[in-house]
């Protein structure tokens, strides 16, 4: 196992710049206001050939009640049980607040080792001023500046120190990701918890809680999948804050770096043009689709057809979509969430799906028969030779007189033909025509 180091501290101590600094790049979100990391963050960082895992987690307030607060400490006390070493981030210029003496006391509960980083020591004065934080109590002091970088080079260096000796990975696998995507508070992080069997996400009512996306690694009948849980997006128009702009940001990374997006929808909220954008998102992205109908235990189901009927609707919305499976679930009742994992398999092996050269024209040939090419400007069109050039997701190219001739709704024709034989289940399908 690769050892796990957290990050730890009151709100606006430079917690995710640190991070963002030990990762080497920007995956967590850096805002002047406080309390902007709400669950913890991963991420992946490397010092001396040594590897290792770094937990950005959001500020720890203790006397507060709200249930942000109280789920955010939660989720401290979850990264401190996961990592081998805690860093605790404190503010120079601030200097010792009570807060910190509150998170301190808290962690020399911890049987695990600890060291104080005294964040923004970006001057001679400010890292003598550093010595102050002596007084909570910790052996281990480090005067950084995580916006420049100073002193990160000595904190590594004593990391990777205090960090459990393990043997390289040489063998590295990539998992397929599965990004869960949608509007605010559609059970986006109850479903990720409820496949993962315990609380790996801050779960409350409140629209908006999270705000990052959080990567979380599930076993599911012999294969692994990394599992995206992502801030709900909101209309552009909605978005005020520059936390929920940047989230938004996030969410289409998220949408980009996965293998397939489930697109949560509310079901007892219906289908709406938020939902229609973000499925036009991942198509446009060639990622593969499935939209999961959550809540669907509190819909009464008096009319037997109702899950049938909100699905036409749903294709009536996206009528050149209707390739994307679509499954009614429930993530506090556990109600087909097994399923819903069957499908998302599904429609990655689809993605893999590769059609021999041979097999291919020979079957473009037959729907030529079966549909001939239009006459344009006196000039019969012609598809000479197809060819699949790619999969993951699949991309197909044809070679023909006059592509720009061809009209749209016989491009559309070939495709639903192709779909027809080889389903691509969930898939967009990229065709390329190119003059022979």
């Amino acid at each position: 196992m690769i050892p796990t180091v957290s990050i730890v501290g009151r709100p606006n101590v430079g917690k995710s710049t640190l991070f963002n600094r030990l990762v080497g790049r920007r995956e967590a979100i850096v805002h002047d206001e406080a309390g902007v990391t709400r669950d913890r963050h991963y991420g992946e960082s490397h010092w001396n050939g040594v590897e290792f895992t770094v937990i950005d987690t959001g500020g720890y307030l203790p006397d507060q009640d709200n249930a942000i607060a109280q789920g955010v400490r939660e989720q401290v006390h979850i990264a401190m049980e996961e990592s081998d070493l805690i860093l605790f981030v404190v503010d120079v210029i601030t200097g010792v607040h009570p807060e910190d003496q509150m998170v301190a006391t808290m962690l020399r509960k911890q049987e695990k080792p600890v060291i104080l980083v005294v964040n923004k020591s970006d001057n001679e004065e400010r890292v003598l001023e550093a010595s102050e934080f002596y007084k909570l109590g910790f052996e281990e002091l480090f005067p950084v500046s995580s916006v420049s970088g100073s002193g990160t080079g000595e904190l590594l260096d004593r990391t990777i120190e205090l960090l459990p000796v393990t043997e390289p990975d040489d063998k590295k696998l990539e998992h397929p990701g599965i990004a869960f995507v949608g509007r605010p508070n559609v059970g986006k992080s109850s479903l990720v918890n409820a496949l993962l069997k315990h609380e790996r996400c801050i779960v409350t009512d409140i629209p908006g809680t999270t705000r990052d996306a959080t990567n979380s690694l599930l076993e599911f009948r012999d294969k692994t999948y990394k599992l995206i849980d992502t801030a709900g997006l909101r209309k552009k128009a909605k978005v005020k804050e520059n936390v929920e702009f940047y989230s938004n940001v996030r969410t289409d990374r998220a949408i980009r770096s996965c293998d397939v997006a489930v697109v949560m929808i509310d079901a007892l909220q219906g289908f709406e043009e938020q939902d229609k954008r973000i499925v036009r998102e991942a198509s446009r992205l060639n990622k593969g689709m499935v939209i999961a109908l959550n809540k669907w235990d509190l819909v009464e189901e008096k009319d037997t057809d109702l899950f049938k009927k909100f699905q036409e609707y749903i294709y009536y919305q996206i009528p050149n979509m209707r390739y994307i499976p679509i499954i009614s679930i429930s993530a506090v009742t556990r109600q087909r969430i097994e399923k819903l994992l069957e499908i998302v398999d599904n429609v990655l092996a689809e993605r893999e799906k590769k059609i021999q050269t041979k097999e291919l024209n020979d079957f473009i040939h037959k729907i030529l028969k079966e549909r001939p090419l239009p006459i344009k400007r006196g000039r019969q069109l012609v598809i000479q030779y197809a060819v699949q050039v790619k999969k993951n997701p699949p991309v197909f190219k044809f070679f023909m007189n006059n592509p720009s001739e061809l009209p749209a709704n016989y491009r559309r024709f070939i495709e639903n033909k192709l779909r027809e034989r080889y389903h691509f289940t969930g898939v967009p399908i990229t065709m390329v025509f190119r003059q022979k």
